[in-house]
């Protein structure tokens, strides 16, 4: 115990979703760091030697306060979030609690306990009216989702902790004992069984690896760097140039692919037509510097075998 007293506390949010489990997996490799993953119900990780484990509700302040206090992380990672847009949109009272409310108690227990936060966020909060956009532009959401995520920035942005905003897009990746697939893995999944899939052509993104998310959370809370940074791929890609891509890399049929538009589909939430970030400034402060969306696919690949 008295070698981890000189080591720095990183305390994660959210450590069963995708973002969290590659942040355990990554912080765990830095000996300088105690690393304590938090979550809703059972733990999903394995390597369960190598961190600590508390079982933590963010929408519970008292559960917050107890497991902070007696923790007393330097820097908490908040990637814990309802990040179903549709369910979202549908299930506006449990979006807000666990988006908004949430933050508002852990910026509660950071003011108290003098805790630098880093906050997960989204390129959800534009309009995708002028994107890639830069740390700079003006938020105007078109979803409850994007409402809420932008609402929690606020909270973040008003505190008068120390803090950081982390915005991501489009993220995907391979997590232990998840369900939740991606658009890699559909694309590959969907041509294998020779299934004819329409993909958008009006939507543009900047996909994001998780272990990049991972590594620009990592970066933030390591130099405890303060403001707002955005944090996702480097690559402009509509979500049919993104199949393309999966289905030459894995060798598969591309003619199953059809191109086709947001309006045929039928979903609760509005989403934003072109997003993206810009870089620049997560690469000149942080050292930033993500995988292509082709390496992001390989090591993808890789992960399950293929």
């Amino acid at each position: 115990m008295a070698a981890d007293s000189n080591k720095r506390r990183f305390l994660i949010t959210g450590s069963n979703g995708l973002l969290g489990q590659k942040l355990v997996e990554l912080l765990i490799q830095d000996s300088s760091i105690k690393t304590i993953a938090t979550a809703r119900g059972e733990n999903r990780l394995p390597f369960t030697d190598s961190y600590e484990y508390y079982g933590m509700d963010i929408t519970d302040p008292l559960q917050i306060e107890q497991v902070i206090s007696e923790i007393k992380p330097d820097v908490v990672i908040h990637t814990a979030a309802m990040t179903n847009v549709d369910q979202c949109e549908m299930e506006k009272d449990a979006c807000w609690k666990q988006n908004v409310n949430a933050v508002e108690f852990l910026v509660e227990a950071c003011k108290k306990h003098d805790i630098f936060l880093v906050h997960v966020s989204t390129d959800f909060i534009f309009d995708g009216k002028a994107g890639p956009y830069n740390e700079e532009a003006d938020p105007n959401p078109i979803s409850f989702y994007g409402w809420s995520k932008y609402a929690a920035e606020k909270v973040v942005i008003n505190s008068d902790i120390k803090w950081a905003i982390a915005r991501t897009v489009l993220v995907y990746g391979i997590a232990h004992d998840m369900s939740r697939s991606n658009i890699i893995l559909w694309v590959k999944k969907s041509l294998e069984e020779g299934k004819n899939i329409k993909v958008v052509t009006d939507q543009f993104r900047t996909p994001t690896l998780a272990e990049d998310l991972a590594q620009g959370c990592f970066l933030i809370a390591d130099q405890k760097a303060e403001g707002i940074f955005n944090i996702s791929g480097k690559e402009l890609y509509t979500p049919y140039e993104m199949a393309i891509i999966a289905a030459d890399y894995f060798g598969l049929d591309k003619s199953l692919i059809s191109q086709t538009d947001a309006s045929a589909f039928t979903q609760p939430a509005k989403r934003p037509p072109r997003t993206g970030f810009d870089l620049t400034k997560s690469e000149k402060i942080l050292g930033y510097k993500p995988h292509t969306f082709r390496e992001g696919i390989a090591i993808l690949a890789k992960q399950i075998g293929a």
